[in-house]
């Protein structure tokens, strides 16, 4: 099987062309009296502002699309509404309801860890990634996140009471990752994080730097989860340079003998029993079979009579992105099956990646993210990708087909 890597979040850009104006207010939702001086922000895009004295706020370019309005405030819980601004670009407003966090009990004291350094370092490799780009981004506020491992599931957990600040000198972004909530598994090799995320554009040192960050950019944005998921919905696999190959999983049944054998008692097992148990970690769990032929769209996905497009499929794909070679950090093997293996042979610079759906189908919004994005989980190449290749909603690159 393969690593997966699972987003609880709106990652990566779309296009978006049209554009409308939003306002709002922010309120305590007890006295619905306005906050001033508030932060507000659209999730996962460049987009922020503070309230006016009378708690209110205005953005008025927001590129259509999908997004959490969220605000925050000093002693509030995070507040968020989820917002459709669409092509017609009609103004819209909302008010954004804060819950006080509780009275304070003054600093909280937490007891040394010995492994903190430890488990922290395993966190930010986990999280940032291990890619060129993540590899130049930098946790800036270490001491406000809590980093801890279970002593008996030995899941590694990370959480920070604001928010966890990132920046990225590849891309040119300073992320901050309001309720940060991040867990990983050693034993399946989960890695799943949530949060409301907003981008700050750092200032480059001159021009050359600047080119190079909008370089980075397109290089993080082309073969991206999100160019693929905009290329299903608006059916420009072939011209967008992806391939979706069918996988089918079959289960190993000597794998399922072997471990059958690990539910026996010791003292029952022959001395050939225990000379096949001692194999078992070299033994494949599952076989799986890539179909060669291209996936028509009509399998990938589902249009409703309303406009709206679902990713459905069976099983797994997948997902080959020419053109592009990977990461020199990567180094597990790409596929080498393409299309009419005999007559085309797969190009080098190709970037293979997998995807399964947790439901039946998983709306596809028009710039490029998941409703839901739980509906889905990645591997290989997009599960490699992480923090360093993130991209705010708003990023539109220059020139992609």
């Amino acid at each position: 099987m393969y690593k997966t890597l699972f987003f609880l979040l709106l990652v990566f850009p779309g296009l978006a062309l049209a554009q409308g104006r939003l306002s709002g207010v922010v309120q305590d939702s007890a006295t619905h009296q306005p906050l001033a001086f508030a932060s507000v922000f659209l999730a996962n895009t460049t987009l922020g502002a503070t309230t006016t004295e009378q708690g209110t706020f205005e953005f008025p370019k927001v590129p259509a699309g999908t997004y959490d309005v969220v605000g925050s405030y000093v002693g509030y819980r995070l507040g968020k509404q989820t917002i459709t601004i669409g092509k017609a670009a009609a103004p819209q407003q909302v008010t954004i309801l804060l819950g006080s966090s509780g009275p304070q009990l003054g600093e909280v004291v937490v007891e040394a860890n010995p492994h903190r350094e430890e488990d922290f370092k395993k966190f930010s490799t986990y999280f940032l990634g291990e890619s060129t780009f993540s590899r130049q981004c930098k946790i800036t506020n270490p001491k406000d996140v809590v980093v801890y491992t279970n002593d008996s599931t030995k899941e590694l957990t990370a959480a920070a009471k604001n928010f966890v600040e990132v920046e990225n000198q590849a891309l040119g972004y300073r992320l901050k990752y309001f309720g940060m909530f991040f867990t990983y598994n050693p034993e399946t090799e989960f890695v799943a994080f949530s949060g409301q995320p907003v981008f700050e554009e750092m200032t480059p040192r001159d021009a050359a730097q600047q080119q190079q960050w909008e370089t980075n950019r397109t290089t993080a944005y082309v073969g991206s989860f999100t160019h693929f998921l905009r290329s299903v919905y608006d059916n420009s696999l072939k011209a967008n340079d992806f391939l979706a190959q069918q996988i089918r999983i079959t289960p190993n049944p000597r794998f399922t003998r072997l471990e059958k054998l690990q539910q026996r008692p010791a003292g029952s097992l022959t001395a050939a029993d225990r000379d096949s148990l001692r194999r078992l970690g070299n033994v494949q769990p599952v076989f799986a079979t890539l179909y060669p032929a291209a996936r028509p769209i009509d399998s990938l996905r589902r249009v409703a009579p309303d406009g709206h497009v679902f990713l459905r499929f069976t099983g797994e794909l997948q997902v080959t992105h020419f053109g592009e070679a990977p990461d020199a950090n990567y180094t597990a093997p790409m596929a080498t099956l393409g299309p009419e293996p005999r007559k085309q042979p797969y190009p080098a610079k190709r970037q293979v990646s997998r995807i399964r759906l947790q439901v039946p189908e998983a709306e596809i919004r028009p710039n490029g993210t998941l409703r839901n994005p739980a509906d889905v989980s990645t591997g290989e190449y997009w599960g490699f990708e992480k923090v360093g290749e993130f991209l705010p909603l708003d990023y539109q690159p220059e020139a992609v087909k």
